[in-house]
């Protein structure tokens, strides 16, 4: 029994890749990819895939309102998360959201291909490819919202950074803080960089320095 796919990654070459990879087996069928969370929803909502493998960065949205947005419109697509790094906040915020299987993608082909019969087949199972490290922080509830370089740059966006500048600052691409922003972004459940400051603020993740009091005359 075939079992259908949809690709979301902002990354064409890898989701071609990934859809040349898939063709390989007999039971995979990819129907569709989407680059961004907007795409995804629309053509869940046309093809109702078995599975979506979902980029926790994409862009567009937060990859969490992805989730749920698909699971509205396709509730019975089976959603599996793909991504370069395995914070554990995020871990648990996607699965929370409704995400059944969470892969960095240094994973193998041979893992990837049994997630994905496996969820398919199994509902109530949640599927993890993540380090040790990880797992043990999401298990027993010790991960940090923020690590200590998204808190960083933060507290740089409160100061009124460009992402260009940040990067200048820290000595790391553009490229970098806007990803480390993106996971801020997702954590916080922020919409701009303002409504993550001030969440920040509010929950005393960062501190911003307040300008220092002009001299007194005379």
């Amino acid at each position: 029994m075939s079992i259908t796919i949809m690709l979301v990654d902002d990354h064409a070459l890898f989701r071609h890749g990934l859809r040349e990879l898939l063709s390989m087996e007999p039971d995979l069928v990819v129907l569709g990819e989407a680059g961004t969370g907007a795409e995804a929803v629309v053509m869940a909502a046309r093809h109702r895939p078995d599975v979506m493998l979902l980029d926790a960065g994409i862009p567009g949205e937060q990859a969490a309102a992805t989730i749920a947005r698909t699971l509205a419109v396709a509730p019975d697509t089976r959603i599996i998360i793909l991504s370069m790094f395995d914070e554990p906040a995020v871990v648990k915020e996607l699965l929370g959201a409704g995400a059944q299987a969470y892969l960095v993608k240094t994973v193998t082909r041979d893992d990837l291909v049994a997630t994905l019969r496996s969820v398919r087949g199994d509902g109530d199972r949640v599927m993890l490819s993540i380090s040790r490290e990880s797992f043990e922080r999401v298990s027993d509830g010790r991960s940090s919202i923020l690590s200590a370089r998204e808190a960083e740059i933060l507290a740089l966006v409160a100061q009124a950074y460009s992402n260009s500048q940040i990067g200048r600052r820290l000595d790391i691409t553009e490229g970098t803080v806007k990803r480390h922003l993106r996971n801020v972004f997702t954590k916080l459940g922020a919409v701009s960089r303002l409504d993550a400051v001030n969440k920040a603020v509010a929950s005393n993740l960062i501190t911003v320095e307040k300008p220092a009091a002009p001299a007194p005359r005379g």
